[in-house]
């Protein structure tokens, strides 16, 4: 049964009649997808016609973005529309860490279930579990997924490349044996990645560690999240695929290994894009295609690791031709893909360069539902995605990069960067997984005005100034040419800081 919306958009002119129904919402979030790693963003080392067919029917957003540059915060801002530097969240959340989302405040899911909505998680949480330091993994993973409005979870507990390497579905570790349980400590599970990382050892659960075969994710986690739309076709519902592609370790299925010119990197994205044409025929052929809205965007920038440097030397560029990559300051950490199709509400084929961030869409979705929840920090920019309305509905925007000192607000054309450098990693040498600022510059050959060779000049100012609008690529720092618009953005990221003179 569809649910009339009786709630009238004020802040844009869409006829009342236009929205008989509530829609299915289908959120597809990659990891790690870069702003160039798609075809329709301008890829050509790796091929996406899955995605591109996305973008021809529907609207391609040019200036979209997750509201930070790393992982389990930009996560966080999407699911409670909040800047997760009011948690003082920086950084991914590792195992052990208990759940980073308060439970009684409001969340996407939570607003859409209580709007008669069947909700469902598949893939990547990295949110954490529980409530105290330790989740203990051999009990009831609560608070998680479920307590933050989810009917149903499958999927990745942390991070692909972090144990514990088992799935969890809904409360519980898939496969766990009492009598073998998982344990921190002891010789830990090994994985046979091609980029090993440190983690935290864990052992034990070897009846569960045995069902999770890396290769076999995007298969395991298309077919749950396609089978459960087709058990919940009565009403309408919400789907969250948060992949785990195309975060590193690269671990494609055989089939599409060596499917594309950009090593493991590029077979990974393909793979992704097989995934988002799979959910894409599963709307056709339970006749929703009308019916549902679906998005695709990425929690963060493509990351220069090993992977990335891989395909960056066969001529992928992950970022396009933005400056920067995961965990920075600059457009690459937090400028991401952004799709949006809603058949009959969208309009095919268009492209928009107004400034939307997936912070927004808890209270977009809310507006669309016929819900009043709002997030602390988040706009409804539904006339963004169903119109193109004079005035865009978000013109300013907290981004925040890994380091806090290079907390950024961008205002119109203009973005102001805290401190010198991109905030992100620093490795300095090729090859290292963790390569960034000067070193990844040096690497790529991209040019900024306070770089010189890879090395920050010893005169670069302190802070960063930018006009996207005349430099897109973010090659000259005019802070100083500017003083009086620096200050001025000074003031008013203190003011949003502060929550004076807030949303």
């Amino acid at each position: 049964m569809r649910f009339v919306l009786f709630l009238l958009l004020s802040s844009f002119a869409i006829p009342h009649s236009s929205f008989s129904a509530q829609p299915n919402i289908v959120l597809i979030l990659a990891d790690d997808l870069g702003y160039g790693d798609v075809g329709c963003y301008g890829a050509t080392k790796v091929k996406t016609p899955n995605i591109d067919k996305l973008a021809s029917e529907g609207r391609r957003f040019t200036d979209a973005h997750s509201a930070s540059a790393v992982c389990t915060p930009s996560r966080y801002a999407l699911l409670t529309g909040e800047y997760p530097f009011r948690k003082d969240l920086w950084g991914p959340v590792m195992n052990p860490s208990p759940l980073v989302v308060d439970v009684s405040k409001p969340t996407l899911p939570g607003l859409l279930r209580r709007q008669g909505y069947a909700t469902a998680c598949f893939g990547k949480w990295h949110l954490g579990f529980g409530n105290k330091p330790r989740p203990n993994w051999n009990a009831d993973l609560k608070p998680g997924p479920l307590e933050c409005g989810f009917d149903h979870y499958f999927g990745i507990p942390v991070v692909n490349s972090h144990p514990p390497f088992v799935w969890v579905e809904d409360h519980r570790v898939v496969g766990l044996d009492p009598a073998d349980p998982l344990k921190y400590g002891g010789k830990a599970q090994t994985r046979p990645f091609p980029e090993k990382m440190p983690a935290p050892a864990m052992s034990g659960a070897k009846a569960a560690h045995a069902l999770y075969n890396e290769e076999e994710h995007g298969t395991t986690l298309t077919e749950k999240a396609v089978n459960w739309m087709r058990g919940h076709t009565g009403g309408p519902f919400f789907v969250y695929f948060a992949t785990p592609h195309i975060h590193h370790p690269f671990t494609p299925g055989a089939k599409f290994q060596g499917s594309s010119e950009a090593g493991r990197y590029g077979d990974f994205i393909q793979e992704f894009d097989w995934m988002v044409g799979e959910v894409m025929r599963t709307l056709d052929e339970l006749k929703l295609r009308e019916d549902t809205l679906v998005i695709l965007t990425s929690d963060n920038g493509g990351m220069l690791n090993r992977g990335g440097q891989e395909a960056w030397k066969a001529g992928h560029r992950l970022n396009g031709d933005l400056l920067g990559f995961k965990f920075d300051a600059w457009e690459g950490g937090h400028r991401v893909p952004f799709i949006a199709r809603w058949p009959g509400k969208i309009e095919p084929g268009s492209v928009s360069d107004q400034l939307i961030c997936q912070i927004d869409l808890l209270s977009t979705f809310a507006a669309l539902t016929g819900s009043d929840t709002r997030g602390p920090d988040s706009i409804n920019v539904a006339p963004a995605l169903l119109g193109n309305p004079e005035k865009p509905p978000r013109t300013e925007l907290v981004l925040a990069p890994h380091k806090k000192t290079h907390l950024a607000l961008r205002d119109g054309p203009w973005l102001y960067i805290g401190a010198r450098g991109g905030g992100g990693f620093n490795a300095v040498k090729p090859g290292e997984h963790g390569l960034g600022g000067g070193g990844a510059l040096h690497f790529t050959g991209e040019t900024n005005s306070d770089f010189l060779n890879g090395h920050l000049k010893p005169d670069a100012p302190e802070q960063q100034l930018y006009h996207l609008a005349d430099d897109p690529r973010q090659t000259k720092n005019v802070i100083r040419e500017h003083p009086e618009v620096a200050k001025r953005m000074v003031e008013r990221l203190a003011a949003l800081q502060s929550r004076k003179g807030g949303l």
